[in-house]
């Protein structure tokens, strides 16, 4: 098998927006790579970004002790991207972070995986108002206790082609007269792009010193929620009013947004959402991040408008906005 070696990591999660850039990252770094997901078909996307036979697919339930053992089977490091940003019937917060966590933590002792990598969150906190957030940082808790020596990642909002954030509040002023700013919009962010996140990752694996740390993943700069939304709005070309909404009012609107998540249709806001925008989601001043792993961050005015042009009127033939 010319062009990778005999180590293997199993990625938990990697069909994800994070996950896939992950697992374009490890495979660069010469790793074989299993990318346990719940429905391998969908995931077939995947394989093309090693060469031939370096990544596979295996069907994977993580609340499920034996396909995550037969998931980790011959692993020499794991990678656990398995989270979910709204809860679903049969699939909340304590499930998927908490007893995944635990799950996959237990496996790997019984097969003596060397490595294990936690991608948790920024802001994950036992007291943050956020049940996201506490589970996050009781997934933490509990690897941290079974192996002192895990890799815990934290990214702060992660913006690239394809992501959850930028799109949506494009999408939105694409179509809506006005968009909110919830909380007054002065919650602060560090946002990261999803490409260092993989390769923080990819780092996190490889690297021997890397062992028992924590990194804080945040881009070069800090924004206010207010200028993430004119940011967009400049790229794309729209005039849209920002209207301010108090979180006791984001949070009424938050209950009913998410009840389409009952039929599995993502909500374009929840109540648990809300309360994560009470706090900011910045570095703490002096923790480890990602020039710590050798990764120099990329700022947002450099990628943003390579993927935010298809919500111009014009799309990618409009004139491109002033700076």
């Amino acid at each position: 098998m010319a062009g990778f070696d005999s180590r293997l990591v199993t990625v938990f999660g990697g069909s994800g927006f994070i996950g896939a850039q992950a697992v374009r990252a490890l495979a660069k770094q010469g790793w074989r790579v299993r990318v346990a997901v719940r429905n391998p078909v969908t995931a077939n996307e995947l394989q093309p970004l090693g060469d031939v036979g370096q990544i596979q697919l295996t069907r994977c339930d993580v609340t499920n002790a034996d396909d995550v053992a037969r998931a980790l089977k011959g692993a020499d490091a794991l990678v656990n991207l398995v989270g979910v940003l709204f809860e679903t019937p049969g699939r909340g917060f304590h499930k998927m972070h908490v007893e995944a966590a635990q799950t996959i933590t237990e496996a790997a002792q019984a097969q003596g995986v060397a490595r294990i990598v936690q991608v948790s969150a920024l802001g994950a906190a036992a007291d943050s108002p956020s049940l996201y957030a506490r589970t996050k940082a009781q997934a933490e808790r509990l690897i941290r206790d079974a192996r002192p020596d895990a890799v815990i990642l934290r990214p702060s909002v992660v913006f690239g082609m394809g992501d959850g954030f930028l799109n949506r509040f494009a999408a939105m002023a694409a179509l809506a007269p006005a968009l909110p700013l919830v909380g007054g919009g002065e919650t602060k962010f560090q946002p990261a792009y999803v490409g260092d996140v993989a390769q923080a990752i990819a780092q996190a694996v490889i690297r021997p010193d890397a062992a028992g740390r924590t990194f804080e993943l945040g881009g070069p700069a800090v924004y206010s929620f207010k200028d993430i939304l004119q940011l967009i709005l400049r790229e794309t070309g729209r005039s849209r009013l920002l209207v301010p909404m108090p979180f006791f009012a984001a949070r009424m609107v938050g209950a009913l947004a998410q009840i389409t998540a009952v039929i599995g249709v993502a909500p374009v806001l929840t109540v648990d959402q809300t309360r994560l925008l009470e706090r900011d989601n910045v570095v703490t001043p002096g923790a480890e991040g990602l020039a710590d792993l050798g990764v120099q961050p990329t700022g947002l005015e450099a990628i943003a408008p390579s993927y935010l042009w298809r919500y111009r009127v014009g799309g990618q033939f409009a004139e491109r906005p002033a700076a």
